[in-house]
């Protein structure tokens, strides 16, 4: 071979290694070298929040550069877990269900990145919610609150109920019972009276908890299928069978479909939290309002979720990353969340900007938050969680379709569920 050949595939090997060192490059850097964080949520509304809280970072740090990526909650949690075991995810990301990934050493201590004194201005309840093991392993980004009812003004109105009469609703397997007769009355004048159905946060475990029955106990032991928790899922199901909520057919596949049938004005009656509560704003056609949850034997008995942003281990920018989070975790960072009354900041000194912000609006947000004032239920969490609900949830949809009796269906999906921690 000619030394000019030689010269020439020599040359031509060195741009293409330096080309592909460029593209591998680019994955975490831009153009202007910046240092790239990836930022990944599931909630494409509160996209802007985060772009404008971010840009306020990035002019501060203009060494760094933060993306985000929406990842439609119905493909989140199982595109997070194989991202995450083949190394493909994100520096951050949003996160609900972070034991399995912190037992694992997949997540970064935000204690030991942002110090001991972090954790003083965040909302306790999210504090103790991500702390696992003495170590905190998310900063908290925003809190639910509690479930409340939405209310269509006009099908109340029609049905001659008032707000007042809703809100003292009261249900019960065999005692007093007013919710009922309330969602027969709605259920003449809207094709559907309420959302019953298969929603863990909003209707299942508010429904446990007001009977007296918990999902997991103290031990971590799934026990829905107590007596209580049968009593509960029962009358849930009676509610559908009876044609007062959508049919489960649409809504086990379509976690959006009731919020949908309630801004179309079909559903009189939603149950839900503080993050529907925008959307309801920008795209309700007809007057609504917030009404109490319904109180059972045990009381009004809600959960309060918070939802917080865990940093990836194997990270190769730890130091942006540690910057990124102390941001978010600011009050400077986190109040952009309250503008637009998108979330409540896990700021505890943020937080008056969301019930401000409302105010304004002449929007009552009170139900979400003095439901807390009564017992809580905890949202379950722990080892295997997430793959615990996954065995129970098919089994679970079965049920409310009516394929499997109440008390079968809840003793199958509860074995699922611990076989499934077991195998975990």
């Amino acid at each position: 071979m000619r030394t000019s050949t030689r010269a020439v595939l020599a040359f031509a090997l060195a741009t293409a290694l330096l080309v592909a060192a460029a593209l591998w490059l680019g994955r975490d850097g831009d153009r202007s070298g910046r240092t790239v964080v990836g930022l990944r949520i599931w909630d494409e509304s509160l996209v802007p929040a985060y772009r404008a809280s971010l840009a306020e970072f990035e002019q501060a740090n203009p060494d760094v550069t933060v993306r985000i990526t929406v990842v439609p909650w119905s493909s989140y949690q199982q595109k997070l877990r194989l991202d995450v075991a083949g190394g493909t995810a994100d520096d951050l990301f949003w996160t609900n269900l972070y034991e399995d990934y912190a037992d694992a050493g997949r997540l970064l201590d935000i204690g030991a990145a942002l110090g001991p004194d972090a954790a003083t201005a965040w909302d306790p309840s999210a504090v103790a919610q991500y702390t696992r093991a003495g170590k905190l392993w998310a900063v908290p980004q925003f809190v639910d609150a509690g479930t409340a009812v939405y209310y269509n003004r006009e099908l109340l109105a029609a049905a001659r109920i008032a707000p007042t009469e809703l809100s003292a609703a009261r249900w019960s397997p065999s005692g007093e019972d007013t919710l009922r007769p309330l969602l027969r009355r709605l259920a003449a004048v809207a094709p559907w009276a309420y959302n019953a159905g298969h929603d863990f946060q909003s209707i299942e475990l508010p429904y446990l908890g007001s009977n007296g029955a918990r999902f997991q106990d103290d031990d971590g032991r799934f026990v829905f299928d107590s007596p209580q928790g049968v009593a509960a899922f029962d009358y849930v199901v009676r509610l559908i069978a009876d044609g007062l909520a959508p049919s489960p057919a649409d809504t086990n596949t379509n976690p959006d479909f009731a919020k949908n049938a309630f801004l179309q004005g079909k559903l009189a009656l939603l149950q839900s939290g503080t993050f529907a509560l925008a959307q309801i704003t920008a795209q309700a056609p007809f007057e609504w309002g917030v009404a109490l949850l319904p109180a059972g034997p045990a009381g009004r008995v809600s959960t309060n979720n918070a939802i917080g942003v865990a940093a990836n281990a194997a990270t190769r920018h730890p130091d942006a990353v540690r910057r990124v989070l102390a941001w978010l975790g600011s009050g400077a960072g986190n109040r952009h969340l309250a503008e637009g009354g998108a979330a409540i900041p896990a700021v505890v000194s943020e937080q008056q900007r969301y019930r401000d912000y409302w105010a304004g609006k002449r929007v009552d947000v009170s139900p979400f938050f003095d439901v807390l004032r009564g017992p809580r239920i905890s949202s379950g969490g722990g080892p295997g969680f997430s793959a615990a609900l996954r065995a129970a949830d098919p089994i679970l949809a079965e049920m409310y379709l009516g394929r499997i009796p109440v008390p079968e269906a809840l003793s199958r999906a509860r074995a699922a569920a611990e076989a499934a921690v077991a195998e975990h």
